[in-house]
C-alpha cells in the first residue's frame, strides 16, 4: 500500500506533468522536460514546473578556465610592480548567470491579422522597431482564412507584406505553428528570451495586457512582459491613423479601387496593388462587375456595430456552446458566458479569455470540412471532418461506403468502412516458405 507521502508526491508530479504537457514538453526520464528542439527547458521541483535559466546574451559567454589569469600582463619594472594591484582584486568578478539573463534585450513581438495589409500597418511595424531599441523584432501574421474577414491565405498575405514593407522583410515570420499569441509567447520562452514587448494598436492594448500577464508563469515564464501601444487609432480619420483592413475590404466590396489604393504604401506599385485588390476580391468570393449584396457587419463589424449587436441580442449569432476564434489573438474557444457585448470563452486546454463580439468569428467544423487547409497542405486539425477525410484517404483498406443508406442517428462519415481486411492482409503479408 502506498504511503500518504508517496501519494502527495505523485499528485505534485502529476500537476507538473500536466503543465508540461500543455506546453508540448516531453519528459527525459530524470525529472527534466525537453522542448520540440530536444533542449532541456524545465525540471520538476517540489511538484511544480521550474523553468531553467534563460540563454546567455550574444557576446557575453563565460570565459574559458584560466582566461582571467592569463589576461593580466606581468609588470616589467619595479615601479610598475609597485603600482600593480594585487592579483585578487585585478580581475573584476564575473556576473552571475541571473544577471546576464536580465541584461538580455527583450524580444519585440507584433502579432496581427494584416488581412489585407495596409499603410496603417507600416506605422505599427515602425513603432515596433523604435520600441525594440535595437533588440530583436519578430512579426507574426495570423494564420486564419475565411471569405468575410480574412480573405487572403497566409502565404499570399505574407508575400504582399514583404513587398509592402521591404525594411521588415527578413523578420516577417511565416510559421504555420504560430496560430495564436500563446504559441508566439511559448516559442519566445523556449528560445530563451527573458522579457518581451508586445506592440499592438491602442484599441487592443488592454486585451493583450490582461491575457499575456494572466498566464505568465503557467504557459510561459518571463521576467517582464510589456504591452505597448503603437499609437491612437481613429476609424473616422482620413489619413494613416484611420486606415484599417476593414476599410480595405469594404472598398473591394464597393469595387472602389481608388479608395483601396489610398490604403497601400508607395512601396507597392500600381501593378502589385491591382493584384492585391483582385486577390482580396477573389478571397471574398465577389464578382468583378456585379455589385454584391453583403452585410457590412459581417465583413467590417466596427462600421456597423448596431446590426451586429442586434443579431447578437436575438441569439442569431454567438450562442452558448458555439466555437469562436478571436481575430486579434488567434485563440479558439467555446462560449461559456454571454455578456451585453462580450463573450467569455474557454479553449480546449481550459484557458479562459474574454472577447468583444466585434473581435470574434464563428469557428465550426463546417469551415474545416475540406481535406486541405491550404493548397498542398493537409488538414491536420484533430476533431474536424476534414481531418477525418484526410486520414481515410491515407489509410490502406479503408474506403468510402454508401452514405445514402445510413441508419437514423448514424454519425457523420460512418458510411466509411473497411474493405475486406483479410484480403488486404493476405495481399501484403510476407509469405513464409
Amino acid at each position: 500500500m502506498k504511503s500518504f507521502l508517496n501519494f502527495l508526491t505523485e499528485a505534485k508530479e502529476s500537476q507538473a506533468a500536466a503543465q508540461a504537457k500543455k506546453l508540448g514538453y516531453k519528459g527525459d526520464g530524470h525529472g527534466g522536460w525537453v522542448d520540440r528542439a530536444g533542449k532541456v527547458v524545465a525540471r520538476t521541483e517540489k511538484g511544480k514546473l521550474k523553468f531553467i535559466e534563460k540563454r546567455t546574451p550574444k557576446g557575453q559567454e563565460e570565459p574559458a578556465a584560466g582566461t582571467q589569469k592569463s589576461a593580466a600582463p606581468a609588470p616589467t619594472t619595479k615601479t610598475q610592480a609597485a603600482q600593480a594591484p594585487a592579483p585578487q582584486s585585478q580581475a573584476a568578478p564575473e556576473p552571475a548567470p541571473e544577471d546576464q539573463a536580465q541584461e538580455t534585450p527583450p524580444l519585440t513581438i507584433v502579432f496581427g491579422r494584416f488581412n489585407p495589409p495596409t499603410v496603417g500597418h507600416d506605422k505599427l511595424l515602425k513603432s515596433a522597431r523604435r520600441i525594440s531599441a535595437g533588440g530583436d523584432v519578430k512579426i507574426y501574421p495570423s494564420r486564419t482564412q475565411d471569405p468575410k474577414k480574412n480573405p487572403l491565405d497566409p502565404d499570399m498575405k505574407i508575400s504582399f507584406m514583404k513587398k509592402m514593407f521591404p525594411d521588415f522583410e527578413e523578420i516577417i515570420i511565416n510559421d504555420d505553428n504560430m496560430r495564436s499569441i500563446f504559441d508566439v509567447l511559448i516559442n519566445a520562452n523556449e528560445e530563451g528570451y527573458s522579457s518581451v514587448n508586445i506592440v499592438v494598436g491602442s484599441d487592443r492594448q488592454a486585451e493583450f495586457e490582461n491575457l499575456a500577464q494572466k498566464y505568465n508563469g503557467d504557459l510561459y515564464n518571463f521576467d517582464l512582459i510589456r504591452v505597448v501601444s503603437a499609437g491612437v487609432r481613429d476609424a473616422d480619420a482620413d489619413g494613416v491613423e484611420g486606415m484599417s483592413a476593414s476599410k480595405m475590404r469594404k472598398a473591394v466590396i464597393d469595387n472602389d479601387y481608388d479608395s483601396f489604393r489610398k490604403g497601400t504604401p508607395k512601396t507597392l506599385d500600381d501593378t502589385d496593388t491591382q493584384a492585391l485588390f483582385n486577390a482580396v476580391r477573389q478571397g471574398m468570393g465577389t464578382k468583378k462587375k456585379k455589385k454584391e449584396v453583403v452585410e457590412l457587419w459581417q465583413i467590417a463589424p466596427k462600421y456597423d456595430q448596431q446590426t451586429l449587436r442586434e443579431n447578437y441580442l436575438i441569439g442569431k449569432i454567438f450562442r452558448i456552446g458555439d466555437i469562436v476564434e478571436n481575430l486579434n489573438t488567434g485563440l479558439i474557444g467555446k462560449i461559456i458566458r454571454r455578456g451585453t457585448n462580450h463573450l467569455i470563452c474557454l479553449t480546449k486546454e481550459e484557458y479562459m479569455f474574454k472577447s468583444w463580439i466585434k473581435d470574434v468569428m464563428e469557428y465550426t467544423e463546417k469551415i474545416m470540412s475540406r481535406k486541405e487547409r491550404l493548397p498542398g497542405k493537409p488538414n491536420t486539425l484533430v476533431g474536424t471532418s476534414g481531418y477525418f477525410k484526410y486520414a481515410v484517404d491515407m489509410t490502406p483498406g479503408f474506403e468510402k461506403g454508401d452514405k445514402t443508406n445510413l441508419q437514423p442517428g448514424a454519425k457523420p462519415y460512418s458510411g466509411y468502412k473497411f474493405s475486406n481486411i483479410k484480403e488486404f492482409i493476405n495481399k501484403y503479408k510476407v509469405k513464409c516458405k
